[in-house]
């Protein structure tokens, strides 16, 4: 299961990291983020030790979200040395976000 990110440990688990870190914004409401759970799950296991995936609800972290102009969801970025260096608006095929993140690793 995808790590779960918040505005007490974002800091250090995404900002801090030494690898690359893939963020879902989502929320328990919006269909297309449950269709897209799946997938971040799977990233997370057939990734895991390279990159770290994990998500962020919306409803609970609206800092973070506000932080990251998130819109929109499901939105996902890829973050690596504490900057944005890719961002998806909308539910996209697991294989955009594995070339994505091989650009970043």
């Amino acid at each position: 299961m995808a790590l779960e990110f918040n505005e007490n440990n974002f800091k250090e688990e995404v900002l801090n990291s030494d690898k690359p870190v893939l963020v879902d914004f989502w929320a328990v409401w919006c269909g297309p983020c449950k269709l897209l759970g799946p997938t971040i799950d799977e990233l997370h296991k057939e990734l895991e030790g390279k990159v770290k995936v994990g998500k962020v609800n919306v409803d609970e972290n609206q800092n973070l979200a506000a932080q990251f102009g998130v819109m929109s969801i499901p939105t996902v970025i890829i973050m690596k040395g504490g900057k944005v260096v890719e961002q998806f608006i909308g539910m996209q095929p697991k294989g955009v976000y594995i070339d994505a993140l091989n650009k970043h690793m």
